[in-house]
């Protein structure tokens, strides 16, 4: 709640006129509670989670040829049925952990500094602040998406996440309601140790999760803008190690590349790809630059025999 009873008693104190932004804000929130602005998150996720994968599950079910032919997995199809139930599986998650997560979580959020009022932050704040959030959080995941994939870690809670051996949208948080909460960790670390704006915190929120749905949409568009991102991994990156999946040594980082190259565990995910470069003159081969080659997948897009270059 911010501490002016009106916008002029906030120039006053300020000492300035408000911009544009800060009106709107100041107007919006003057008379909401900081709990009540936290809590917006929730309503994101939301909207996220069933708005954001809509675009590539029509290019699922329609297979509109300008598009389909970018499409990492093209023998991989999921039905209109079964994505719904991944979607109503990622619900049930949702409402039972997330959202009841994201109440409870409110008192760390008021400990570690983030804030309502004004002024705003300027949009190189926000933007600096976000690079630190996506650079610590990716550090962060990557050790702990490596544990995951050891016997136990696999075995109890992050065989769920793989269940989907061709990924799409619906599936980015589609996973063992202990992986929600242990992920969850590296999220916080950012905000924690660079505290912000309540508004960078839902810009970090929403980002974070339009991220990790576009890299498992089973698509890789060439006019993509984070194509331009360095380092970016990006949906043909994210894909192969979903598509080799109990076995994958190659390719943890959730956002960005350059962990899996310092420790090397993309070079099975750079071998595969040199292999198929050589092969496409020969035989024809166009995945986006990638090949899959797989005996026999079951109807949720699961592999029964694949193979991986191991690293570790």
């Amino acid at each position: 709640m911010i501490p002016y009873h009106n916008l002029p008693e906030a120039t006053a104190i300020l000492g300035r006129n408000l911009t544009f932004a800060e009106t709107l804000w100041f107007n919006y929130s003057a008379q909401k509670s900081d709990y009540f602005l936290f809590c917006h998150n929730i309503l994101f996720l939301f909207v996220i989670f069933s708005l954001a994968p809509l675009p590539v599950v029509f290019l699922e079910l329609k297979r509109i040829l300008p598009f389909d032919k970018y499409k990492i997995q093209p023998n991989v199809r999921l039905s209109l049925k079964q994505m719904l139930k991944c979607y109503k599986d990622v619900m049930v998650i949702f409402f039972l952990v997330v959202g009841p997560l994201q109440l409870v979580s409110y008192p760390s959020i008021k400990m570690i500094g983030i804030r309502t009022g004004l002024p705003l932050p300027s949009w190189w704040e926000i933007l600096g602040q976000l690079l630190v959030y996506f650079m610590i959080e990716d550090y962060t995941n990557y050790w702990i998406h490596r544990f995951l994939h050891n016997k136990w870690g696999y075995e109890n809670i992050h065989r769920v996440h793989h269940e989907y051996q061709a990924p799409i949208g619906f599936a980015a948080p589609y996973a063992h309601w202990a992986e929600i909460l242990i992920l969850g960790i590296p999220s916080f670390l950012g905000p924690a140790l660079v505290p912000g704006h309540m508004i960078t915190f839902w810009l970090w929120i929403a980002l974070r999760q339009i991220e990790a749905i576009e890299t498992h949409s089973g698509y890789d568009f060439p006019w993509s803008l984070t194509k331009y991102i360095p380092f970016y991994g990006g949906a043909e990156y994210h894909d192969y190690h979903h598509f080799v999946g109990r076995q994958s040594h190659s390719n943890f980082a959730s956002v960005f590349t350059y962990c899996d190259y310092i420790y090397g565990t993309d070079k099975g995910y750079r071998y595969q790809k040199k292999i198929v470069q050589q092969r496409e003159p020969t035989n024809g081969t166009r995945q986006n630059g990638q090949s899959h080659e797989t005996n026999g997948t079951n109807q949720n897009g699961q592999s029964h025999e694949t193979q991986d270059f191991k690293t570790d």
